[in-house]
């Protein structure tokens, strides 16, 4: 059986880099900085990327919250009308007092407002938590989502015990909760806080950074 491969971004080798992961086939790296013009206003996109207007606001809007990475997920349906599924993936940072790294976890998932689900991961890079909550999006987004946006989030804090890498998926597809937990759960498995590039070549298993 051949090995899964993974395209290295180039941000994976620079020397600030502080957390790697790895995404899976479907997801569209979104350039959140190029997003808005001084104005404000979103950008003209074109190819894969035309019409999704309302998704890209949606991506402006996590980049003021803090969002340090954006991917566009695009995904059949395979259990519905094979239509197209889509989702953003999003990286970010919270910093925090000093605790041991299953505390600052278990912090984070029982801080979780309106948590419809919550369970603690055994992470290769150590504990971490998986919320699922659903959030209201603002209508001036025009999302036709008249039920809310379902987020699942992973919480990794990080080997300093005083920040936590929040790994968030939102999609408008509430019916597949359990994929999109299933989804998160393996992308925070693949989470690296250790540079795991120095052996690695183009062909093998290596994960984007931000």
């Amino acid at each position: 059986m051949s090995r899964d491969s993974y395209v290295i971004d180039d941000s994976a080798r620079s020397p600030d880099a502080d957390i790697w992961f790895a995404l899976p086939p479907g997801f569209i790296p979104l350039p959140l900085q190029d997003l808005t013009t001084a104005e404000g206003e979103p950008v003209q996109t074109e190819g894969p990327l035309s019409g999704l207007g309302p998704v890209l606001r949606l991506a402006q809007l996590l980049l003021e919250t803090g969002a340090v990475h954006c991917s566009l997920g695009l995904h059949a349906d395979d259990e519905g009308d094979g239509g197209l599924l889509l989702s953003l993936f999003t990286l970010a940072w919270r910093g925090t007092g000093w605790a041991p790294r299953s505390v600052l976890a278990a912090r984070a998932a029982v801080g979780a407002e309106g948590a419809a689900h919550i369970e603690i991961l055994d992470l290769p890079c150590g504990p971490a938590a998986l919320v699922q909550t659903r959030l209201e999006a603002p209508s001036e987004l025009g999302l036709g989502a008249p039920h809310g946006l379902l987020q699942v989030t992973a919480y990794v804090p990080c080997f300093d015990g005083r920040r936590i890498a929040i790994l968030s998926l939102a999609t408008t597809t509430g019916g597949h909760a359990e994929h999109y937990r299933d989804l998160l759960r393996n992308i925070a498995g693949t989470v690296s806080f250790e540079d795991p590039l120095p052996d690695a070549s183009d062909s093998d298993v290596v994960p984007n950074k931000d």
